[in-house]
């Protein structure tokens, strides 16, 4: 093959992933209004039968979750992927509503839930730029991430059942860790090629900032709340 042609498929590639990214960055923006859309209609919910069948709760949210990451995997390459993210994320921003609630009854809630979106804006920004910009390959970090990722689920379920306050706390600082870095992982892997569909991207990268922020929120409500 020759120089010419060398630069010419460089360019090509180049090009491929710029497109990626750039309708990942999109759909990842169109994806927060479903979501905002979601979470305002979860703020007015009553959600008292959640802390009665808590179990049956949490598996018929997973049924429904799981069921539209296959229906998105499957249909990745067509605009039925796309309305399936789009409700995904409005289910997803439908199911923030019972810890906003309990945000926003703190005195300073407001300024919780604005902290917590806050820095989690500023974490992806800084992440993606860095995964953007620099020419390192992140991939490395991938099983880390998801040994990591497996540890937390233990410790989470395990802590359904212990219910003890200092591991929840140390639960929801390690996630920020670990998401932080898979916003790393992820969206270096558009930049490197590694995913080329950007509807995947986008639902990898959309849940990474997702539970960046709950976890955020926990967080600062363990650290900050101020209780009447």
């Amino acid at each position: 093959m020759s120089e010419y042609q060398l630069s010419q498929s460089s360019t090509t590639v180049a090009s491929s992933t710029h497109k990626v990214l750039r309708n990942t960055y999109m759909l990842l923006g169109l994806s927060m209004l479903p979501t905002v859309a979601g979470a305002l209609v979860g703020m007015s919910m009553n959600f008292s039968f959640m802390a009665q069948h808590p179990i049956m709760v949490t598996l018929g949210m997973l049924a429904v979750m799981f069921g539209l990451f296959m229906g998105i995997s499957a249909n990745r390459d067509s605009g039925v992927g796309v309305v399936l993210l789009l409700v995904l994320t409005g289910f997803l921003g439908l199911m923030l509503g019972p810890i906003l609630q309990v945000a926003l009854h703190l005195r300073n809630g407001g300024q919780i839930v604005g902290l917590a979106a806050g820095g989690t804006g500023v974490i992806f920004m800084t992440l993606a730029s860095i995964a953007t910009v620099s020419k390192k390959d992140f991939s490395f970090l991938g099983n880390f991430l998801m040994i990591g990722l497996i540890l937390l689920l233990v410790a989470s379920l395990a802590n359904m059942f212990f219910h003890v306050p200092a591991l929840a706390l140390t639960i929801s600082a390690v996630a920020v860790l670990i998401f932080s870095g898979f916003i790393l992982f992820d969206v270096n892997q558009v930049v490197q090629g590694g995913e080329t569909n950007y509807i995947m991207a986008t639902l990898n990268i959309y849940l990474d900032i997702y539970n960046l922020f709950v976890n955020l929120l926990q967080l600062l409500m363990a650290l900050m709340g101020e209780r009447d």
